[in-house]
């Protein structure tokens, strides 16, 4: 069965120089010439090659499987193929030669033997060969033989493309042209050069360097198939060099190509001046930056409500002082700077209103607690009133968003005897910077202008310190001892100690300054009861964990503990018409008040005081005689200190018999606490 790839045909020469071989067959008579790199294939009736071939073709790859003859007038056993291709390797490098068969198959590189896998077989043979191709032209040839049996015959040539091993360079592009196109708003050059010969061509790349210098920038890239590339050329009047290079797959890269030169037009304007605007009562001034190739300048006006602007001057000074500018209008002002070559830019656009002088010499400092400003009186000293405005961003707008409450606000007379004014901006973010201009106003009711801007960064930040680490409550029997290690914030001003509460908002119970790293809770009644306290770290910027109602805003530390059970293990009935309420005292006497009914005062013969006794577990008199039935306050000189205690009264009738009121705890602190 005859392939489908060799069929005759007219001759043609195919235009695929510079690419792997393609996918087309083209088949021709006997006098038939191919075109590189197609193939030339030539047919033999003989697996000698010798005579005139029987049928000659081209061929753009060589992969055949014919089980019968490959041709008519040749036989389907014993024929040979030779393929011959001669084409521009360009640089060179490294190849793979991969070819394989059923028969036989020999490879030649220019007359060298490559592949050698020549014998009869039933099996397909296959080899790779991995070589150096010299730069230029070379020519490879394929020898097939077919002997008996199915005939197939593949064979490819590529290069290897690995970084590895392809360290030839692509040879430098031929033929570069540069035309440089200016179109009246700006300049194009293009650029167009000749076909590499690479195999592994990757693409192209254009340079461009000035004239003078000797570093080069690249403006454009191209892939392998493309040879023509644009640069928008600077329009500056000065003259540049173009080249292009080639590189490979592997990375490699040529040198640079034959240099190009174009020369721009200049239509390049100068660099737009910066323009500032001074108002004060007699002008306008204007003042701008002077920009390199800038050779005078105009000055444009309009007021602020109007569309069109007026050219107020020509000047070949940085500097123009408008005195028509009426009082207390808002004028908008901008200047254009001009090249020799009448090239143009306009400054940005400023507004100015002739007003009062700003404050003057204001100052600031940033301790923690805000920026503290400070700022001469005018000359003639004729402030009503200032406002401060602070902003994140410059230049500061002067609107009721950004206004300050600049509080504390003081004046003062300095040595020369200039006033000062002073305020303090509380507010704003720690550790953020802000810039801030001041205005005044007249007695006369009108405003200044801002004063020079004035940047400070907030010291600080707004983060609250870490909280605390290893907090222990330790029981005591008048409270509990809260221990924490010492804060690592170098930030640190003082820490608040709360009592958690599931109910409600925590209990604020003290505070205790930084270095200081315990708290005694108490007195408080040791009374076996469960007790939640957590500890806030506030830095000296005010930052620390809030509670919102539904728990703290930032981590804290907080410790469960339960307290000491002090309380009496036997607690009589509560029958007496007396109720006790004890509290707590911090000096040496435990204090309680005495609430009777008034047949107390009538009937009973007096009142008793006990105190329970834990190491006897009896409740102890400590009333020597009875108090009179109308007591209303007792108190016990002889309680022991740094302990809870707990009481109970008797009401001793007249036959002497007692009843018993309820059980009140009092609690003292250790002497000296």
């Amino acid at each position: 069965m005859n392939s489908a790839r060799g069929t005759a045909a007219v001759a043609v020469v195919l235009a695929t120089a510079g690419t792997l071989l393609g996918s087309t067959a083209v088949t021709a008579s006997a006098a038939t010439t191919c075109a590189s790199p197609v193939y030339k294939r030539q047919l033999f009736a003989n697996t000698t090659f010798k005579g005139t071939p029987k049928k000659t073709a081209c061929d753009t790859v060589i992969d055949e499987s014919w089980s019968g003859a490959p041709a008519s007038g040749l036989p389907k056993d014993n024929f040979g193929v030779r393929w011959t291709v001669t084409r521009d390797f360009g640089s060179g490098g490294p190849f793979a030669l991969a070819a394989s068969g059923l028969d036989g198959i020999r490879v030649y590189l220019d007359g060298t033997r490559r592949i050698d896998l020549w014998k009869n077989t039933t099996k397909t043979v296959s080899k790779t060969v991995n070589l150096t191709v010299p730069k230029g032209k070379h020519t490879l040839r394929v020898d097939y033989a077919n002997w008996t049996g199915a005939a197939k015959v593949k064979f490819t040539y590529t290069p290897r493309t690995s970084a590895a091993v392809d360290k030839v360079k692509p040879l430098a592009p031929a033929g570069v042209s540069a035309v440089y196109q200016p179109d009246g708003e700006g300049t194009n050059t293009v650029v167009t050069w000749a076909a590499n010969k690479e195999m592994d061509l990757a693409g192209y790349r254009l340079y461009r360097r000035l004239k003078g210098s000797s570093s080069w920038t690249e403006v454009a890239s191209t892939a392998a198939g493309t040879r023509q590339a644009w640069d928008e050329t600077p329009p500056t009047g000065q003259s540049y060099y173009y080249e292009v290079r080639a590189y490979d797959k592997a990375g490699n890269r040529s040198a640079g190509s034959e240099d190009q030169l174009v020369v721009s037009q200049d239509m390049t304007a100068p660099a737009a001046p910066v323009l500032t605007a001074t108002a004060v009562e007699a002008s306008n001034n204007l003042s701008w930056t002077a920009p390199v190739d800038a050779v005078s300048y105009r000055v444009f006006r309009k007021e602020a409500s109007d569309a069109a602007y007026t050219r107020l001057a020509d000047t070949t000074a940085t500097g123009y002082t408008d005195t028509s500018a009426a009082y207390g209008d808002a004028y908008d002002y901008k200047v254009s700077a001009l090249d020799a070559a009448k090239n143009a830019r306009s400054s940005n656009v400023v507004r100015s209103t002739r007003t009062i002088v700003p404050p003057q010499n204001v100052t600031a400092t940033v301790p923690s607690y805000g920026v503290v400003f400070s700022w001469t009186e005018a000359a003639g000293g004729d402030t009503a009133d200032y406002d401060v405005y602070r902003s994140t961003s410059s230049p500061v707008e002067t609107g009721y968003e950004n206004l300050v409450d600049c509080r504390s606000r003081t004046t003062h007379t300095d040595a020369s005897g200039a006033k000062v004014r002073t305020c303090v901006d509380y507010d704003g973010d720690q550790g953020t910077t802000y810039h801030y201009v001041m205005i005044r106003k007249n007695t006369a009711g009108r405003w200044s202008t801002g004063s020079a801007e004035l940047t400070v960064t907030r010291p600080g930040d707004e983060v609250p310190p870490p909280p605390v680490t290893d907090l222990t409550a330790q029981p005591l029997e008048y409270g509990f001892k809260l221990d924490w290690d010492d804060s690592t914030a170098t930030d640190l001003d003082h820490y608040s100690v709360y009592e958690y509460r599931s109910c409600c908002d925590p209990d604020y119970l003290g505070t205790v300054p930084a270095g200081t790293s315990e708290f005694v809770v108490g007195p408080e009644a040791a009374g076996g009861e469960s007790h939640t306290y957590v500890v806030v770290p506030h830095d000296i910027y005010g930052n620390y964990p809030e509670y919102t109602g539904a728990g703290w805003d930032a981590p804290v530390s907080r410790v469960t503990a339960t307290e000491l059970d002090l309380r009496p293990t036997t607690v009589p009935e509560n029958t007496a018409p007396c109720s006790l309420t004890t509290y707590t005292t911090l000096g040496d006497e435990g204090g309680m008040y005495i609430d009777c009914a008034d047949s107390v005062a009538t009937e009973a013969a007096g009142i008793n005081v006990y105190r329970w006794d834990r190491a006897t577990a009896a409740y102890i008199r400590v009333t020597d005689v009875p108090l009179a039935p109308t007591a209303t306050h007792y108190t016990d000189t002889t309680v022991p200190h740094g302990t809870t205690v707990y009481y109970l009264l008797s009401v001793v009738a007249p036959d002497g018999s007692e009843t018993f009121s309820n059980v009140d705890a009092s609690v003292s602190l250790p002497s000296g606490a």
